[in-house]
């Protein structure tokens, strides 16, 4: 299939033989809890994907990233998945890089290193998610507490990907400004500190892989140096911490999801079942959802920044999400009863698709602020 080939072409050359690597496990093997392919895809120099070029890594713009992410996501899900936690928190970390007053040295030292992310494979996991029904990911129940030598901090994260294999764990937490006024701030900590735990919470076999497990950080004490405040300018807007994270989310998120519905796409078409009409029908609609997101890739490519690039990337996100549930229902049907009952692969490529509406923002969550901005006021997420 053609934008499968070209995704997977991209996905080569940015990790030779980790495709490979992959398929020559079983998609059953791939996609279970004691799967190796975090590992698998740390040896091909995974994590490096958007680290910049003079900090050692591929430097990827977003039209590859997502057309990477697309094919590595359409091998394995889960890995796709998981990895996104990884890239859209590089991403958004060395963006902050480039502004000199954004990172302190202990924090780019840390990420960029002869042991950092593009050296030595460090996987960064993303603690955002709390499991709270209709949480807002901006005001996160972990706290963080000023001592003498930090931050005290307190909480849990939960779902949160490459828990058993994190190197470092980004946390988003609240803590109180110099001020007194509330705050967001992300924590840069690493894995191996006292009072971290990780404790069992994926309970469904899809996506188990993507090693989606309960991290429980009981008074870990964060030094200063590795704490990224919010910045204070305006306290109803995205600000550039917030923004170039969602923005990288959204479009790797939809990515990875459009991969593994292209896969069963590309079964239907291998195998010729129904009409040319309705394969036709199929692919076209495939095709609309990996072209919105391709779209939104190459406008901020070209320098779409801020809230307009987060609504870009939410717009997109929405449709492409609609538009997947049609192709994995008319896939799934086209492939046959047979096809379900003695592969294991259609039912769980069918169900892994879903999980997309899972993901933070819940459509329902910032449908008022997507019209507020529509009508031309600021995107407030917050």
């Amino acid at each position: 299939m053609r934008s499968l080939a070209i995704a997977r072409h991209t996905c080569e050359d940015y990790h030779p033989g980790l495709l490979a690597a992959l398929d020559a496990i079983p998609l059953d093997k791939r996609e279970a809890p004691d799967s190796d392919v975090v590992e698998i895809y740390r040896a091909h120099r995974g994590p490096g994907l958007l680290v910049p070029t003079e900090y050692g890594g591929a430097a990827a713009g977003p039209l590859d990233a997502v057309r990477a992410q697309r094919g590595l996501s359409a091998a394995s899900p889960s890995l796709g998945v998981a990895s996104v936690m990884h890239h859209f928190t590089v991403a958004m970390l060395f963006s902050l890089a480039a502004n000199a007053d954004r990172l302190t040295p202990a924090q780019v030292k840390l990420l960029s290193g002869v042991a950092g992310v593009a050296g030595d494979g460090l996987l960064l996991a993303s603690g955002w998610a709390e499991g709270r029904t209709d949480q807002n990911i901006l005001t996160p129940s972990v706290t963080a507490q000023r001592v003498d030598d930090g931050y005290l901090v307190n909480g849990a994260k939960q779902p949160c990907s490459l828990s058993r294999a994190m190197d470092l764990l980004t946390a988003s937490v609240t803590l109180t400004e110099p001020d007194g006024r509330p705050g967001l701030a992300l924590l840069l900590i690493p894995a191996n500190l006292p009072g971290i735990r990780v404790e069992p919470f994926w309970s469904t076999p899809i996506l188990a892989a993507a090693q989606s497990d309960r991290v429980v950080l009981t008074d870990v004490r964060v030094p200063a140096e590795l704490v990224i405040h919010s910045t204070p300018e305006d306290q109803d807007r995205l600000d550039d911490l917030q923004t170039a994270g969602f923005t990288w989310f959204e479009l790797l998120v939809t990515s990875a999801y459009t991969g593994a519905a292209s896969t069963l796409v590309e079964r239907v078409l291998a195998t010729g079942r129904g009409t040319p009409g309705d394969r036709a029908e199929l692919g076209t609609r495939l095709a609309a959802a990996i072209d919105l997101v391709e779209g939104a890739a190459r406008t901020i490519e070209c320098g779409l920044a801020g809230d307009e690039a987060v609504a870009a990337t939410l717009v997109a996100r929405y449709t492409v999400q609609d538009l997947l549930s049609g192709v994995v229902d008319t896939a799934a049907e086209m492939l046959g009863g047979m096809g379900f009952i003695k592969s294991f692969d259609v039912a769980y490529l069918a169900s892994a698709v879903r999980a997309l509406a899972f993901h933070p923002p819940s459509r329902g969550s910032v449908a008022g602020a997507l019209v507020d901005y529509l009508e031309g006021k600021p995107l407030v997420l917050s």
